[in-house]
C-alpha cells in the first residue's frame, strides 16, 4: 500500500499553498486533500506541480466546511453549486493526473424527507459519475461520524455501501474511513472484508481522539494487515490531527525511506 498526506488537516502550521512542498520535504510523494478554501486553483495547481507529488484524491465543493457546511447534493438550493463545481473540479483533476474525487453528502434538511433527500443525492452523484467516467475519475462516496460532523445522511458503511449501489455507475466506489466508523460502528475488519470489493479509498486516524496511529483505541497493525491480505492496492490516506508539537513529529510511525512508495504493513513501527 502507499500513504498520501491530506493537506488540508495536516500542516495546519503554514498556509494551504505551502503545505504541498512541505509533505514532499517530510519524503510523502502523494497528497489528498479537501475543496480549497478560497485558495486560487492556478495557485493549487502549480505548488503542486513544482513540489513533484501525485494527487491521490481531493474532494468536490462540499460549501463552507469550517462553518459545519457537509456537503451540496442533497440540498435542492444548493445542488446548483455542486453542478457548477463538477466541470472546474474535473479540469483540476485533468490537469494535476488525479483519478479519484470524493462526494460528500451532506446533512439531513429539517422538514425534508430523508430518502427525498438521499434521492436527490444519488442523481447528484450520478450527474458527477457521468461526467467523470469520460476524464477517468472514479466518485468517492464517504460515511463520516455523526459525533463531530452534525446529522451527516451517510454514517455507518452499510448506509453507504447501499448509496453506492443505488446510484448504480461502475465509477462510484466507497471512501472507507476507519477513524469514522471505529467511531460509528466498530467491526472495522469485519466490515473491511465484507465490503473490500466497493473500496476505492481509504483514510485513518486513530480514534478517539483523531490523532496519528497509536494514539488511541484503533490495533492499526491488525486492520492495516487486514487490509494488506486483502489485496487492497490503493492509497491510504493519513487524515488525522497530530497530537505532536508539529506534523513533521507526528510521521514517526511511519520510517522516512517508506513515505515515498509501497510499504509492507510489517515495517511500520506500530
Amino acid at each position: 500500500m502507499r500513504f498520501s498526506v491530506n493537506v488540508s488537516i495536516l500542516f495546519k502550521e503554514v498556509p494551504l499553498l505551502e503545505r504541498f512542498g512541505r509533505a514532499a520535504e517530510a519524503g510523502f510523494s502523494a497528497v489528498e486533500f479537501w475543496w480549497p478554501s478560497g485558495e486560487d486553483l492556478g495557485e493549487v495547481d502549480r505548488v503542486v506541480k513544482d513540489a513533484g507529488l501525485e494527487v491521490a484524491l481531493f474532494n468536490f465543493d462540499a460549501g463552507e466546511m469550517p462553518a459545519g457546511d457537509r456537503g451540496l447534493v442533497s440540498d435542492p438550493e444548493r445542488q446548483g453549486r455542486f453542478r457548477e463545481n463538477v466541470p472546474v473540479a474535473l479540469e483540476l483533476a485533468r490537469s494535476l493526473g488525479c483519478r479519484r474525487m470524493n462526494v460528500l453528502i451532506g446533512h439531513e434538511i429539517e422538514g425534508m424527507d430523508r430518502e427525498e433527500q438521499l434521492g436527490l443525492a444519488r442523481e447528484n452523484v450520478r450527474f458527477a459519475a457521468e461526467r467523470a467516467e469520460a476524464a477517468g475519475v472514479t466518485v468517492m462516496v464517504e460515511a463520516v461520524n455523526t459525533f463531530e460532523n452534525g446529522p451527516y445522511l451517510l454514517y455507518t458503511t452499510a448506509q453507504a455501501v447501499e448509496f453506492v449501489r443505488g446510484v448504480g455507475r461502475e465509477n462510484v466506489r466507497i471512501q472507507h474511513d476507519f477513524y469514522h466508523m471505529q467511531r460509528m460502528e466498530g467491526n472495522l475488519v469485519a466490515n473491511l472484508r465484507e465490503h473490500v470489493g466497493v473500496i476505492g479509498h481509504v483514510q485513518i486516524a486513530d480514534s478517539p481522539g483523531r490523532g496519528e496511529p497509536g494514539t488511541g483505541e484503533i490495533h492499526h497493525p491488525y486492520v492495516l494487515a487486514a487490509l494488506e491480505d486483502l489485496g487492497y492496492d490503493g492509497f491510504v490516506g493519513l487524515e488525522y490531527n497530530p497530537t505532536t508539537g508539529t506534523t513533521e513529529e507526528s510521521f514517526e510511525w511511519l520510517p522516512r525511506d517508506l513515505r515515498g512508495g509501497d510499504v509492507a504493513v510489517s515495517d511500520l513501527r506500530l
